[in-house]
């Protein structure tokens, strides 16, 4: 374990900040929330319910276009996309725990073309770490750190909160 120190709740009060004053611009006006599996799913999910939002925010699962799946499988354990609107013309923002490589944001926007043509998508992650292998970009961000190549980070859930933990692999 790292002796970096994340408060997962802190970030989520300016996540939500940043995503509240995002959705306030017109070109975001009526944006589909949808959370990458699975920590984006849970951040999506409470960023919908904080926002005060009807119905409830989409789910995706980039299992189907990962460039790894002969080193990992396809899990039958991930849930599967359900989007619970059309995205033809409507501005989409993705959700996501870590953005690392950027590979599974890369895989989840392949998986949303194939439902439709959204207006614009945005992509909000609680924390934007360094390892870029693509050029995929954040929108919003409530943390952006440097690990080194063998730490990972993980959000765990715990009823309604949030921890993060930095470990060493």
């Amino acid at each position: 374990m790292s002796a970096l120190a994340l408060d997962a709740e802190t970030l989520y009060a300016e996540l939500l900040a940043q995503t509240r004053a995002l959705l306030s611009r017109p070109e975001w006006v009526g944006a589909q929330l949808v959370g990458i599996w699975s920590g984006g799913a849970w951040l999506a999910e409470r960023l919908h319910r904080d926002l005060g939002r009807s119905g409830s925010p989409g789910v995706i699962s980039s299992r189907l276009h990962r460039d790894d799946f002969g080193a990992r499988g396809l899990s039958a354990t991930a849930d599967a996309t359900k989007l619970t609107e059309s995205i033809d013309g409507a501005p989409v923002l993705l959700v996501d725990d870590v953005l690392w490589t950027g590979r599974t944001t890369r895989a989840v926007i392949n998986e949303l073309y194939d439902f439709g043509r959204p207006a614009r998508v945005g992509l909000a992650v609680l924390v934007d770490r360094n390892g870029r292998e693509l050029p995929i970009a954040a929108d919003l961000a409530a943390a952006r750190i440097s690990l080194a190549a063998n730490q990972r980070l993980h959000l765990r859930r715990e009823g309604d909160a949030f921890t993060l933990d930095v470990e060493t692999v």
